[in-house]
């Protein structure tokens, strides 16, 4: 069984998290200020902890030919220094879907790998860290999640937060439980995502990921 502190690239992975939670403005929104500094109490408690990892087989899937131009994009921006040390464990990360069924077009254009949490690499119980990566011309359709806060962190590119925002590298967007959103991406460039998921031990370690059937 092996610790965190046997991964080293990994260990400077979660502490350049730890500074960008630190570092993202919160825009004077006090919940986003809170949920900043729970992501960072967590993040610091699980590190203190040294917990297990467990590693899976590298998975790749169709949307990953973008990583690589989104990695070099982040590289230029105030995102770098999280880019960087992501760039050293890209080889090592397992892309998913996360969802029983997926439309075709989607299914190129998506995926997520998660870096702590029930399912690992990093084991936790309180909280949950990953990427989430998309290609050009993506509509990531509406859904919401049971019992889950959630922040997203822009690395690369850009995304749009329903109709009526935009979000480039930097910006935080954030989702309280239950609130339902939906997320679209710019015309050339891939985009990239971190972000953090708040809950319950019961709810991280059972939330089943499902998109919304209400009519628009």
């Amino acid at each position: 069984m092996s610790r965190l502190s046997d991964h080293v690239d990994w260990q400077y992975l979660f502490r350049e998290y730890w500074h960008l939670y630190r570092f993202t403005s919160a825009g004077g929104n006090p919940v986003i200020r809170s949920h900043l500094k729970d992501v960072r109490n967590r993040l610091n408690a699980e590190l203190e902890s040294n917990p297990v990892m467990e590693l899976d087989q590298p998975v790749e899937l169709p949307v990953c030919a973008w990583l690589g131009r989104a990695l070099d994009q982040g590289l230029s921006e105030r995102t770098a220094p999280v880019v960087r040390a992501l760039m050293r464990v890209s080889g090592q990360l397992t892309w998913r879907y996360g969802y029983e069924r997926m439309h075709k077009s989607l299914a190129r254009k998506y995926a997520y790998t998660e870096l702590m949490g029930p399912g690992g690499p990093a084991i936790s119980g309180k909280v949950i860290l990953g990427l989430v990566l998309f290609g050009p011309r993506c509509t990531y359709p509406e859904h919401s999640h049971d019992g889950i806060s959630e922040s997203y962190i822009c690395l690369s590119g850009s995304v749009s937060d329903g109709n009526y925002s935009v979000f480039a590298p930097g910006a935080l967007f954030f989702n309280p439980p239950e609130k339902a959103h939906r997320m679209t991406t710019g015309d050339f460039e891939p985009t990239l995502l971190a972000y953090a998921w708040l809950g319950t031990e019961e709810k991280l370690a059972n939330q089943k990921m499902s998109f919304s059937t209400r009519k628009r």
